[in-house]
């Protein structure tokens, strides 16, 4: 048995672990199309909560997507101005005087950063803060950049209320229209699932919590119970870390959706770097021990595979590696077909799995260089992940 049988082995047991004991991640299960509840006999009050800065490429299409939501029940809009250097509140409220929405939008002046906050997290704080005035059964927290269909808001409290549901939130669609999205995009939320597999994200006996920011219905009591956004202000991957503590308080579910679609496109390999990037080595919890073991890691995981079945010295390590590239690709295929892109990526992933590696040590550097969590010509990570 020489050193490439055993790397072959490795590489495979890796891979049929990956498949068979993470709540079967690759398969696509948790979509809000499948096993949708029976509607509420009383529709609950909604307030939608949206940060935006610098957004008036899209504002309107946002905002327009929110105030024509086909929802039987009281649904308001507080959108927060973030110190925009643009046209953004401008836009949002010219754009619901338009729909004829004006009484149902607020739009509000964000203060400046205080101290100790994200920038995201300082204007939802603001706008839950207005929001809860009224105190609405459900708090939407959205982003600026995100367009919903019309049921979305149906959909998503009736999961809510028939499940008592502490949090839903969804995955919404990003765009794959370039070579790098094609490439990246399906690959971004197939680590995601890895990591936080949504089948455990949604079984209350588990401790496994995650969300996705771009979509939250969050049970406005439940958040106040969890201590508010205040609780997580310093958060990089704020989404995930008030899911933890939305879990505490009851179950959360987390799914995939065609209903939301994101408007930003990524259009070049460096646009997605940087969105990884932003919180990649916040992920690791800022350390370096931590990101060489992710480094090592990903490479038995994802190069070490096609290595093996191309270099190694007997057939019987080729084989092991080509079983286990097999594995890979095969396993990749459902988030292939959600995303409507060729199979043949799934041969490509221990490429676009050492792309996302890059990304990481990356966000290292950037972390250490003094310009981590980078959002809106923010630095966001925390002074203490400084060396």
């Amino acid at each position: 048995m020489n050193a490439w049988f055993v790397i072959g082995a490795g590489a495979l047991a890796a891979w049929i672990y990956l498949i068979l004991g993470r709540g079967f991640f690759w398969s696509m299960r948790e979509r809000d199309d499948r096993n949708q509840p029976p509607e509420p006999t009383v529709w609950p009050s909604v307030t939608a909560v949206v940060p935006a800065r610098n957004e008036a490429d899209v504002i309107a299409t946002s905002v327009t997507s929110l105030l024509t939501q086909d929802y039987p029940g009281a649904l308001r809009l507080v959108l927060v101005d973030d110190n925009s250097e643009d046209a953004t509140g401008e836009l949002a409220a010219r754009t619901a005087a338009v729909i004829g929405a004006t009484r149902r939008i607020d739009v509000i002046s964000g203060r400046p950063l205080a101290a100790g906050w994200t920038g995201k997290l300082w204007a939802v704080s603001q706008g839950v803060e207005h929001a809860s005035l009224d105190r609405p059964t459900y708090l939407w927290l959205t982003d600026a950049d995100i367009a919903h269909e019309a049921g979305a808001l149906r959909r998503l409290v009736a999961r809510a209320e028939a499940g008592r549901l502490a949090l839903v939130s969804l995955m919404a669609r990003l765009q794959t229209g370039t070579l790098p999205e094609r490439m990246l995009i399906p690959a971004f939320v197939f680590f995601f699932d890895m990591l936080y597999p949504f089948a455990l994200v949604n079984d209350p006996r588990r401790r496994v919590a995650a969300a996705a920011g771009g979509c939250m219905l969050v049970r406005r009591e439940a958040l106040e119970a969890a201590g508010g956004i205040a609780a997580i202000r310093a958060e990089i991957i704020d989404d995930c870390a008030l899911a933890g503590r939305l879990k505490a308080q009851g179950p959360i579910w987390l799914g995939v959706t065609r209903t939301s679609l994101s408007l930003r496109p990524y259009r070049t390999f460096g646009e997605i770097g940087r969105m990884v990037s932003r919180s990649a080595y916040a992920q690791l919890d800022y350390s370096p021990w931590l990101l060489g073991g992710t480094v090592l890691g990903m490479a038995l995981v994802y190069l070490a595979a096609p290595t093996v079945a191309v270099f190694a010295d007997g057939w019987g390590a080729r084989a092991l590696g080509a079983a286990a590239w097999a594995a890979m690709a095969a396993s990749f295929q459902p988030m292939l077909r959600y995303y409507r892109v060729s199979p043949l990526w799934g041969l490509a992933l221990p490429l676009i799995g050492a792309i996302y590696v890059a990304f990481t040590v990356q966000s290292a550097i950037d972390v250490w260089r003094g310009r981590g969590g980078m959002w809106k010509g923010r630095a966001q990570a925390q002074a203490a992940a400084h060396p």
